[in-house]
């Protein structure tokens, strides 16, 4: 990266600290984080899972095996997250139920859109994604996700069950992230040469600042509100005694 894409880093990494911190130990935004959070982990599932078919495909029984485990891993948190806010006796908002305008705009990212620019949504499918573009970019997502996670778990205080719940399943989904970015980084350097890996994950890294200063944009232009992802009352499939969706 160039200096001032490092300094634009530094700054970018440092307000969303704050920012997510400030938000996961406020209960008034926490249920609209942890349901972002839960539509994203839950979200990539389908695609990892597609992703571990094609690579056993492939006859890359290591890579199949990881990137199943990690589907796993993603559709566990989805379900730590989806448990947190069923504690608040909140869920994710029925996009179905929406104006086809309006489930549209909840769904752009701005981040994602400037993030992956350049790819079509053929090139992102499984069939077609480049290895090292999808090492790279979920690496350096992993990367972050990890110390994110890891800091928003340690702004919860740990005054009340919901919290003190939510903190245990945010840390073990950091460590899984930790793991999950060792086995992408491995996955490069099998794949391309160790200058090639630092000349992808520097491209990758330059990528995501860009699409934290388009996603701090955009809600600066929004004057600051996030769209709405939640409403009252559980799932019925949630509704029975305690799920499996903690961390232990």
């Amino acid at each position: 990266m160039n200096l001032l894409t490092q300094i634009l880093h530094l700054a970018g990494s440092g307000a969303v600290a704050y920012i997510t911190a400030r938000n996961i130990r406020d209960t008034q935004t926490r249920p609209n984080m942890l349901a972002g959070f839960q539509l994203a982990e839950s979200g990539s599932v389908p695609l990892l899972e597609a992703l571990s078919q094609r690579a056993a495909e492939e006859g890359d029984v290591w890579l199949s095996d990881r990137l199943a485990r990690h589907a796993q891993d993603e559709k566990r948190h989805g379900q730590i997250f989806a448990h947190a806010l069923k504690q608040l006796d909140k869920q994710v908002i029925d996009f179905t139920k929406l104006p086809k305008k309006t489930s549209q705009e909840q769904q752009r990212s701005p981040f994602f859109e400037t993030y992956f620019e350049g790819y079509t949504r053929e090139d992102m499918k499984p069939e077609n994604i480049s290895w090292p573009m999808f090492f790279a970019s979920t690496y350096t997502l992993e990367v972050d996700a990890s110390k994110d996670f890891a800091r928003m778990a340690n702004a919860l205080p740990d005054t009340d069950t919901a919290s003190a719940n939510l903190k245990k399943g945010m840390l073990a989904i950091a460590n899984d992230e930790k793991g999950h970015a060792a086995y992408l980084l491995e996955a490069m350097h099998r794949y391309l040469s160790p200058v090639e890996v630092s000349q992808i994950v520097d491209e990758w890294r330059t990528r995501k600042v860009n699409a934290m200063v388009s996603m701090v944009t955009n809600l600066v232009q929004k004057s600051g509100q996030l769209p709405n992802l939640v409403q009252d009352g559980v799932p019925p499939e949630m509704a029975e005694p305690e799920l499996a969706a903690n961390a232990s």
